[in-house]
């Protein structure tokens, strides 16, 4: 169960890792954190028994700083993930997470993720705003964070593109998130971004992918209306999927009600998404996540 005291994740050390099914996995990490003298605050895992594939998320506070976090990156590759031939990455708390958002006109979204930072709800940054449009530059600078406006043509997209990765290295980017940015990312800016990008999309995906899904919903009278975050791979909308929500709405919601309705929810399920990244609590399976909420 997760410890409640909401002290108790400062400064912690996360392993998210995934390995094939096997005996005594849970029991070698636990005593890894016992044999470094420290204090495990949470420990969630999943099997799945189709693919025999095992799933995990360890957090613990270590009670010797003295340690220092190559020594931990390294006995942990040696003594748990190469003998457990596992897929891992250990993560630490304290350390902020840099964002960069990207946005087209909509302001909803982008004033969300900034009041969320600004009100130190998320231990994460945005020192960055890139937009195909120059709509928004004066927000960006009313919030101190540098805006670049990045037009992008079907002539130019590639170039473009490779301007805009170098923005995302110039300022140490970890995390990119599309807040509604009405452009389509191709394997350029993808790849080295994987699991790394988050989008948020106006349905209940699967259904209603690509353009107008409020118009597709009002035209087929659905009785819900849905939002859905995800990962972008180079397929639309089809990426792993991390946090979605729906409302229930009925025929006598027009068009722009059901926008209006939808835009709420997408903001709820936007920073729901960015909040479980920036805690570790994703693994990505495939064309799923395995997502430890």
């Amino acid at each position: 169960m997760p410890n409640t005291d909401p002290n108790a994740a400062h400064n912690s050390i996360i392993a998210l890792v995934a390995c094939p099914l096997q005996r005594g996995v849970a029991a070698k990490m636990t005593q890894f954190v016992y044999e470094l003298g420290a204090d495990i605050i949470e420990h969630r895992q999943y099997v799945d028994t189709d693919q025999e594939n095992l799933f995990a998320r360890l957090e613990w506070r270590s009670n010797q700083p003295d340690i220092s976090r190559e020594t931990i990156e390294a006995d942990f590759r040696e003594k748990i993930a190469e003998p457990l031939d596992m897929q891992w990455s250990l993560h630490f708390s304290a350390d902020p997470v840099r964002m960069a958002v990207f946005v087209t006109t909509e302001m909803g979204h982008l004033y969300n993720l900034v009041m969320h930072c600004m009100a130190h709800l998320w231990n994460a940054a945005i020192p960055l705003i890139i937009s195909n449009q120059p709509h928004l530059a004066a927000e960006a600078e009313r919030f101190g964070i540098e805006f670049q406006h990045v037009p992008i043509r079907k002539d130019n997209k590639a170039v473009q593109e490779k301007l805009e990765l170098e923005l995302l290295e110039r300022h140490d980017i970890e995390l990119v998130v599309l807040a509604r940015y009405m452009q389509i990312f191709s394997e350029q800016m993808i790849t080295p971004y994987r699991d790394r990008i988050i989008n948020i999309h106006h349905s209940m995906l699967p259904a209603f992918s690509g353009a107008q899904p409020y118009k597709q919903a009002y035209e087929r009278g659905v009785k819900l209306i849905g939002a859905t975050s995800h990962f972008v791979t180079e397929d639309l909308d089809e990426g792993p999927i991390i946090a979605q929500d729906v409302s229930y709405v009925n025929h006598r919601k027009n068009v722009e009600q059901l926008i209006k309705r939808g835009r709420d929810l997408e903001m709820v399920v936007l920073a729901r998404a960015i909040d479980l990244y920036l805690n570790r609590r994703i693994l990505v399976d495939r064309k799923r996540t395995i997502v430890f909420d």
